[in-house]
């Protein structure tokens, strides 16, 4: 006769209360065995993983008190918080990210990928496809229930059990059916009543056309009949619901408390055994450390570092520059230059941007011409351009039009003459290769989607449009762009978000608003995004690159650093302005994120010419 099974194989929730000691060590040695030699595999205390569940993941996070029930199948990406369920007979594949205490019943399937049905090729040769599941804290699945790729549940909601749900759920909903619909509100958020199916009204239908591209898909959206109550991307979305007034309050609070942490953030990323700033404790010194550490001190106490003297810091970023080609070659591990930079490398191409907003902010110039420069010609700019990895990596390649633009920008400045026709060049292959359907340069890719086009745009745009104030050719293609972009929640559901990411909707947003086009869906967004990084200041820190959550807790990213207060700090100044509050935070960005132009191109030396003399909204 077989051994009977533990029950608490099936119903672990009081295993770490009434185990004996031997069966508490062999649930440790279970854990132990899934993680040794398995960097990407975490788990907090006191968690359990049933010997009867199928676990085989590539990332696996699970936080202190979750567990993981008899029969249970698992494979992907799981990033899990704390006290979450994971019962019997659930399946979680695919990218998918739970929140804190999410309660999912058995026999649920969580699916963060999916299958391609092109036609003319059969299912099981098609390739997969992944954009992942978002789910936030203290929600409840019940048993039964489906959710598809690509889907964000909000914070509180409740999911019924049987429920396929196709669409995004707004936090504090209650919903239920095939495809998912709106109930009611668990957790009401302000102005709800006046919500698409709120209150006793039934829930909005959708076509069946809709319905089954949704189910078969993992359509975007919200789920039926919410709308304007809580939806991403609806005018009254999360974030929206303060009201702009009262994220007007919270930005006044916020303004005052970042300058009153401006001394201890500077502080604690000083080291003073280097004589250096260093993005965070612990990190490397870098080039780009000590250019943030002037623009935090710009922005926050209208001076510079006190750590140094300002003619110190002027003389260090000068002897950082090569005195044959002017570029600033990134350091070592052990501080000191690499040797053979020129401005190809990735890291000089910036610092042409952050050493010489740098040295501006301190009232000074780069000490030696940018060759990148001063020996281009019209043909050599041009060749530049189309070897650019726009197809493949358009972030790299807007990275790099950036450098360029601003090396014209520090050359004109020192009045160094800049060759004729090079500015010609470059924006005249700006405008003719402009995607008249994106708005932008490059292409979307199979694994990141419109992540590199977007951000290679922002990158591209800042340092040639928007530092010279030039008008885009495409702006309202560039919205509807952005917009679509900022619906994917790989990159954008709550703790999924990053500077660079954000910063690179922001900014075109902030670049394209007086088109007035799709002005409620722009200020919405906005305020959803502000709302969220507000909450992540950290006291004395500053900011973390990436937000934290229960998918990147403890991952450096999130750890607060220069770079990250940098760069939020410029992000929460554009989405304030987008709304028309951003005279509340007491700062405004003068560095590498300044809002208005850099310069008048009247006023910049090209050639033998002034850049007042060129067209160039006519080239």
């Amino acid at each position: 006769m077989s051994e009977a099974v533990d029950p608490r194989e099936f119903s672990p929730w009081d295993f770490w209360r009434d185990a004996d000691r031997s069966q508490r060590e062999e649930q440790l040695e279970r854990q132990r065995v899934l993680t040794e030699g398995y960097p990407e595999r975490r788990l907090g205390e006191r968690c359990f993983i049933s010997h009867l569940a199928s676990v085989d993941h590539d990332v696996l996070r699970l936080g202190d008190r979750t567990y993981i029930a008899a029969g249970a199948y698992l494979s992907g990406e799981l990033a899990a918080g704390a006290d979450c369920s994971i019962n019997p007979y659930t399946v979680i594949r695919g990218r998918v990210t739970l929140g804190d205490a999410v309660r999912i019943g058995a026999h649920t399937s969580i699916l963060g990928f999916n299958h391609s049905m092109e036609p003319g090729t059969p299912v099981f040769r098609q390739p997969l496809t992944c954009r992942g599941i978002v789910v936030g804290d203290d929600v409840w699945i019940g048993s039964h229930a489906v959710i598809l790729d690509g889907v964000c549940v909000g914070s509180h909601a409740v999911i019924a059990a049987g429920a396929v749900v196709t669409k995004d759920v707004p936090a504090g909903a209650i919903v239920a059916g095939n495809p998912a619909r709106f109930l009611r509100w668990r957790v009401e958020p302000v102005g709800a009543a006046s919500s698409p199916g709120a209150g006793a009204g039934p829930a909005l239908e959708v076509s069946e056309d809709a319905g089954h591209a949704a189910t078969v898909g993992g359509g975007r959206g919200v789920v039926d009949g919410v709308g304007a109550a809580g939806g991403p991307g609806a005018a009254g979305g999360p974030g929206a619901a303060d009201g702009v007034g009262g994220l007007g309050e919270r930005l006044a609070r916020f303004g005052v408390r970042a300058r009153a942490d401006a001394a201890s953030l500077l502080a604690r990323s000083w080291s003073d055994e280097d004589g250096l700033f260093i993005d965070r404790p612990g990190a490397a010194a870098t080039i780009r450390a000590q250019a943030d550490a002037v623009e935090i001190a710009d922005l926050l106490t209208g001076a510079a570092p006190p750590q140094l003297s300002v003619d110190e810091q002027i003389r260090r970023l000068h002897a950082w520059q090569n005195p044959s080609t002017g570029a600033v070659a990134p350091l070592d591990a052990d501080g000191r230059q690499r040797s053979g930079v020129d401005f190809s490398d990735g890291d000089a191409a910036y610092h042409v941007l952050s050493t010489g907003y740098g040295l501006d902010l301190l009232g000074s110039r780069f000490p030696a011409a940018l060759t990148w420069v001063t020996q281009a010609t019209p043909d050599s700019v041009v060749a530049f351009c189309r070897r650019l990895p726009w197809a493949s990596d358009a972030w790299t390649a807007g990275h790099h039009i950036d450098g360029f633009g601003t090396a014209l920008l520090w050359t004109g400045k020192a009045g160094i003459p800049v060759p004729d026709g090079v500015v010609e060049a470059l924006f005249g292959w700006l405008l003719l290769n402009a995607d008249p359907d994106t708005g932008m340069w490059g292409s979307p890719t199979p694994d990141r989607g419109l992540l590199p086009v977007v951000n290679g745009f922002y990158r591209a745009s800042r340092g040639t449009f928007a530092q010279f104030g030039v008008p885009l050719p495409h702006p309202e293609r560039v919205i509807d762009t952005v917009l679509r972009h900022a619906e994917d929640p790989r990159w954008f559901a709550p703790g999924m978000r990053n500077a660079c990411n954000v910063l690179d909707v922001a900014h075109p947003l902030w670049l394209t608003r007086g088109t007035g086009h799709r002005s409620a869906e722009v200020q919405s967004l906005a305020a959803r995004l502000l709302s969220g990084a507000l909450e992540a200041w950290g006291p004395g820190e500053g900011f973390g690159f990436r937000e934290s959550s229960a998918a990147t807790r403890g991952l450096a990213e999130t750890e607060p650093g220069l770079q990250g207060t940098e760069m939020w700090l410029a992000i929460v100044w554009y989405l304030a302005d987008i709304l028309g509050i951003a005279g509340e935070l007491g700062y405004q960005p003068r560095g590498v994120h300044r809002p208005e132009p850099a310069a008048d191109l009247g006023a910049v030396s090209l050639g033998s010419a002034a850049f007042g003399a060129v067209s160039l909204g006519a080239v």
